[in-house]
């Protein structure tokens, strides 16, 4: 099994990105929750949030599991609340892959990286990594429900 580590480095070597997070989603409550990060500090893993980006991108990556290609400033702004942080650490561009396994999709690769580094063929790149991204995440599903059952049982106590 690929570790997202390993994933990373290879979407580093063949796609090309600055910024690098791995998300889970969590369908159930809507919510995508970061389980990788190429930066902990500014993105960290075990955050959680529900979709904080424009209505369509749920519809498109998630639910219509295609990707999502944001080659300019303009773009990212248009779709990510944090757009600020996003630019302050050199990006501009962003393409969005959903990670499915099996008929469900079980969270998104979030490449970022400078404006206009970006285009299609680095949307076929990265849709062709994604997939080993599906055994870490189913993993980290399979985990959490286990974290969650536990809780239950001690009474909802984190």
């Amino acid at each position: 099994m690929t570790t997202l580590t390993q994933l990373e480095e290879r979407v580093r070597r063949e796609v090309g990105v600055r910024l690098f997070t791995v998300l889970a989603w969590v369908p159930e409550r809507r919510a995508l929750r970061r389980v990788h990060s190429s930066h902990p500090e500014q993105y960290p893993v075990g955050g959680e949030k529900t979709v904080e980006v424009a209505q369509g991108w749920l519809a498109t990556c998630v639910e219509g599991r295609r990707p999502y290609l944001g080659k300019d400033r303009a773009a990212v702004r248009e779709i990510f609340a944090d757009h600020e942080l996003i630019e302050s650490l050199g990006c501009g561009a962003v393409v969005n892959v959903p990670v499915v396994d099996g008929d469900e999709v079980v969270g998104v690769l979030n490449l970022l990286d400078a404006e206009g580094r970006y285009d299609e063929s680095s949307v076929a790149a990265a849709q062709a990594l994604a997939g080993e991204a599906a055994a870490a995440l189913r993993e980290d599903a399979t985990t959490a429900q286990r974290e969650g059952a536990a809780r239950a049982r001690r009474g909802g106590a984190a």
